[in-house]
């Protein structure tokens, strides 16, 4: 049964959550969220920094001078939506379904940026009242740029806070992380990301003469069988192994009585902590040249692997989960990248913990409405276990 948000009585973390849903922020535009989190953190004592990249906004924001920096970090740009018409609701009209937030972006990751919000508003307010000084300093690291060519975004933020050696300790990057139930699993890393478009060169002629042309397509199918049917690693303890997969094959001139002149095939390697890109790309062009083909290969590194060994902030994540709901934590480093892969390398310590996933980027995305509250409880069990615990 459908509700209109509007008669409901809307806690804090989700009223934030739906302003933020209310606005079509499709990568790389944020159309205001950014200006709608800086003015809430500045209200409890944020020190804002707009970081403008290219057409992208970022802003990073900071509590506190000293000691250690928990930071939470995010996106507020949102993939598009798909046909309209296939939504249950406008996908930028905020709805409530059974319990359930509908909105593109509820998932991934607004729903989190809320819970953030609020999380600091508590934990600031009950610092207050408590008189006391948290051991350390809180941080927002933000960006429009998740979502798309994640060029202008985190990437260059941190390269400007390492250019000034501002350091992150600890952060938290609120991916929806999580599989049946909130918390139940938290990325503890990734795995990195390599692109490779391999173009293979022929003699375009007709199909009726083979003798005088030469099929690039037929030429690439067995060095693209054995880059497939290669073992790359076994994996470890915290990664799967690495893996090779073909997304896109392009070829041919449109007729076909045409043997075409030239073919290239894109593909990509999701690889371990066992091996490098260095590893990677000789050991592909290795192969390709046991064949007799005409061929080059492009590169392109989205991300290298990371992984958190450190248990200081899983520690505090996973107790902070337990506290609120019962659930035991799994760590894993499965899925795609995240922008975590740009702030693990400075030497912070990186988890990602949000709501359920299993929506994401999909027509009717949607989050539990009641895990908005819970995931905000979460995350101030986290600073509190940081910079107040010790």
């Amino acid at each position: 049964m459908s509700q209109t948000l509007e008669d409901q009585h809307l806690t804090p973390t989700t009223e934030l959550a739906v302003q933020l849903l209310k606005i079509a922020s499709i990568t790389p535009d944020d159309k205001g969220c950014n200006q709608l989190m800086m003015d809430r953190l500045q209200a409890i004592g944020f020190k804002c920094e707009v970081m403008q990249f290219g057409n992208v906004n970022n802003f990073w924001a900071r509590l506190g001078d000293s000691g250690s920096v928990l930071c939470f970090a995010g996106h507020t740009d949102v993939v598009p939506t798909g046909p309209e018409e296939n939504w249950q609701s406008p996908p930028f009209t905020p709805t409530l379904r059974d319990g359930l937030l509908y909105a593109r972006g509820a998932a991934d990751m607004k729903g989190s940026l809320a819970a953030m919000i609020t999380a600091c508003e508590n934990f600031v307010a009950r610092c207050q009242a408590d008189k006391i000084e948290p051991a350390g300093s809180i941080a927002f690291l933000i960006t429009g740029d998740e979502e798309g060519a994640a060029i202008n975004g985190t990437r260059k933020v941190i390269e400007a806070l390492e250019a000034r050696n501002e350091k992150i300790t600890w952060c938290i990057v609120g991916e929806p992380s999580s599989t049946e139930t909130l918390g139940d699993v938290v990325k503890i890393g990734r795995r990195g990301s390599l692109h490779g478009l391999l173009t293979v060169r022929g003699i375009q002629g007709h199909v009726a003469y083979p003798h005088l042309a030469k099929n690039p397509i037929h030429q690439a199918m067995a060095p693209l069988d054995s880059l497939a049917r290669e073992t790359w690693d076994d994996g470890n303890a915290a990664f799967p192994p690495t893996t090779f997969q073909i997304s896109n094959i392009q070829s041919g001139t449109g007729a076909d009585n045409v043997i075409p002149g030239v073919m290239t095939a894109a593909f990509n390697f999701r690889f371990s902590t066992e091996l490098t890109e260095t590893d990677i790309r000789q050991r592909t062009e290795s192969i390709l040249n046991t064949h007799d083909i005409d061929y080059k290969v492009e590169w392109k590194l989205s991300g290298l692997p990371f992984l958190t060994s450190s248990q200081h902030l899983i520690q505090a994540v996973t107790d902070s989960v337990h506290e609120v709901n019962g659930v035991v934590t799994q760590a894993s480093t499965s899925g795609g990248t995240s922008d975590g892969r740009f702030i693990a390398p400075t030497g912070a310590e990186v988890v990602e913990l949000g709501p359920c996933n299993a929506t994401i980027h999909k027509i009717d995305e949607h989050v539990r409405l009641t895990d908005l509250d819970d995931l905000s409880l979460m995350y101030e069990g986290v600073m509190r276990r940081l910079l107040l615990d010790g």
